[in-house]
């Protein structure tokens, strides 16, 4: 298992520098990015826009001038006033009590993962994301797991950890020119990610906002933005998907893969959050894995067969690390 170093370029150590596309750690250049005033009200504005009139018991039509709800009707929904409402939509109103974001959640019929977004967002938390360490256990952890693709990302996505199954499967981490060490770069930016990953549209919407949950966490992130930025500047799907003011946090189910041996792989994934020491980051350690006796197990195996006889054929001497 081997870990990559992070940089103070917000390029994550591949991929052009943010020069090409503004000052470095410039805030603000990207809806949503620095302000949290600001991203309070796309959000709202984003989910306001999503929820038909008809399923909340109003009335529609061909003939709205808007798409989902208008503020008033939001307003109404929720049991506040229009210019209270209008004014935490322009980012005017700050720190909304509790009692008006659970009404605005449930007019807007948020689930958990984006109450807890709005809530972030409305206590106008500033700071950085601290800075990330792969400790010596959740390298043994890694290693460990020689069965099961995995690896560990911060909440830039940078991928700071992996272990060797999971370096194969996600297209050659680690490998000397191979692909980007941050997973929205490597998907928005890398046209091979599109092999690897046969529903990139889902992929890249996860990426998306994973970002945007952290911009919310950490708005003086100037690296953060930097990256936002860039991807907002190189990739029209990046703006286009951004715009939606979609939020995910990472959780469970089953991706598809296809490998160059292995072939096309559907697995189950798991994350799992390592808690933050003091003045730490926490860390998201992705597996994935495959039901027992399932030709998906199988083929894992054999590709784990394949990469330890490579490992074996390449060696030169024991493992080092690099310092995070």
């Amino acid at each position: 298992m081997r870990h990559t170093d992070t940089t103070t370029d917000g390029t994550g150590g591949g991929g052009d520098r943010v020069e090409a596309f503004g000052a470095v750690g410039t805030v603000g250049a990207v809806d949503g990015v620095g302000d949290t005033r600001r991203a309070l009200g796309g959000f709202l504005r984003a989910r306001r826009g999503r929820v038909a009139p008809e399923d909340v018991g109003l009335a529609g039509g061909r003939h709205r001038r808007v798409r989902g709800l208008r503020r008033e009707e939001l307003a109404q929904l929720a049991g506040i006033s229009v210019d209270y409402y209008v004014r935490l939509e322009q980012g005017r109103a700050t720190q909304p009590s509790t009692e008006v974001l659970d009404a605005l959640a449930r007019a807007l019929g948020l689930d958990a993962a984006e109450r807890r977004h709005l809530a972030t967002l409305a206590g106008a938390r500033r700071g950085t994301a601290p800075a990330a360490r792969v400790s010596p256990q959740l390298r043994r952890l890694l290693d460990a797991v020689v069965h099961f693709p995995a690896f560990a990302t911060t909440p830039h996505l940078d991928v700071v950890a992996w272990n060797a199954l999971g370096a194969e499967l996600m297209g050659g981490l680690g490998t000397p020119g191979g692909r980007d060490g941050n997973n929205a770069r490597y998907l928005f930016c890398d046209p091979g990610s599109r092999d690897v990953h046969p529903e990139w549209e889902d992929r890249a919407r996860e990426a998306v906002g994973q970002l945007r949950v952290s911009a919310g966490s950490y708005p003086d992130d100037t690296e953060l933005a930097a990256l936002i930025t860039e991807l907002s500047a190189r990739s029209a799907d990046f703006r286009r998907i951004w715009a939606t003011g979609e939020i995910v946090v990472c959780g469970a189910g089953r991706k598809r893969l296809r490998h160059p041996v292995a072939g096309l792989l559907a697995l189950d994934y798991e994350t799992l959050h390592v808690p933050a020491a003091p003045g730490e980051t926490g860390l998201v350690v992705h597996v994935f894995s495959a039901a027992e006796n399932s030709p998906e197990a199988a083929a894992l195996a054999r590709l784990a067969e394949a990469v330890a006889a490579s490992q074996q054929e390449r060696a030169a001497g024991p493992v080092r690390y690099s310092d995070a």
